[in-house]
């Protein structure tokens, strides 16, 4: 397999997980704390509504991805605190509309439209230049504002209201971290794909949270097992040649199990033993 890092589209795969790998520990840890994960699912959901706008257009999906999945994020926010509607209605309308939205124009664009499963799965040996620069650009903000924002993101994450009444601007704070989950989620389209990015969100945190409740270690630790299952799964589907996507979450997932299992054979020993 060694062999293949002589191909530049193996190299930007490998790249990509990297910066997928530390995206998702930030933004992830962020999500799964706060309770955050079905308002993921939307924005996922939603961005199909970007891609099929790019396609019609001309314009990068991608590029249009990003922006509908920020507008989505924060048209979520707007109809559940002031409109009178509940958020969990507001968003199944946007989850439903950006998909619909994303059939709509696809089937409505001229010409020859790209294999949107790779959009829905992904591909992570689809990964270009372009993609690696946006996963770059997205890593090192969000890199950033956790560097200067840290304590004031982790006491938001567990007591916001504590943290307002502490004088943190948490309505600020909350806005910023609404545009990174969106933006994070279409970064890594490329990786595993729209129905798949909420498990790349998620599913490392919840490996990490077996071991540690401290919200630190939570983030390094989600990084590696990140980084572990993009790197297993792009092992596996060249092994068994099957969709890269699907591949890393079923790694990702055997990884969570087995760390399940692990910590369940901890107590029973520790009660054997003190018996």
């Amino acid at each position: 397999m060694l062999e293949l890092l002589d191909y530049t589209f193996f190299r930007n795969a490998i790249a990509g997980s990297v910066l997928a790998a530390v995206v998702c520990a930030m933004v992830g840890t962020y999500i799964v704390t706060r309770r955050l994960v079905f308002i993921s699912g939307g924005i996922t959901h939603a961005s199909f509504g970007g891609i099929g706008i790019g396609l019609y257009t001309g314009i990068s999906p991608m590029l249009s991805a990003a922006v509908f999945s920020v507008l989505s994020a924060f048209g979520i926010n707007w109809l559940s605190r002031k409109g009178d509607i509940r958020e969990d209605s507001a968003i199944a309308v946007l989850w439903t509309l950006g998909m619909a939205l994303g059939i709509f124009f696809s089937y409505l664009t001229p010409g020859y439209v790209p294999d949107l499963s790779t959009y829905l799965f992904g591909n992570i040996l689809t990964i270009t230049s372009a993609d690696l620069v946006m996963l770059g650009i997205v890593a090192a903000a969000t890199a950033a504002f956790f560097a200067c924002c840290l304590n004031s993101i982790i006491a938001i994450s567990f007591d916001e209201e504590f943290a307002r009444a502490s004088g943190i601007r948490t309505a600020f704070i909350g806005n910023i971290m609404t545009a990174l989950t969106a933006l994070s989620v279409v970064a890594c389209l490329r990786i595993v794909g729209i129905v798949l990015v909420l498990s790349l969100l998620t599913i490392p945190q919840m490996t990490a949270a077996v071991f540690t409740g401290r919200y630190r270690v939570i983030m390094i630790l989600s990084g590696i097992f990140g980084l572990a299952g993009c790197l297993g799964g792009l092992a596996l589907s060249f092994a068994l040649n099957i969709p890269s996507g699907a591949a890393v979450i079923f790694v990702l997932t055997a990884v969570y199990l087995a760390a399940i299992a692990s910590r369940h054979a901890k107590k029973r020993f520790c009660t054997i033993k003190r018996q």
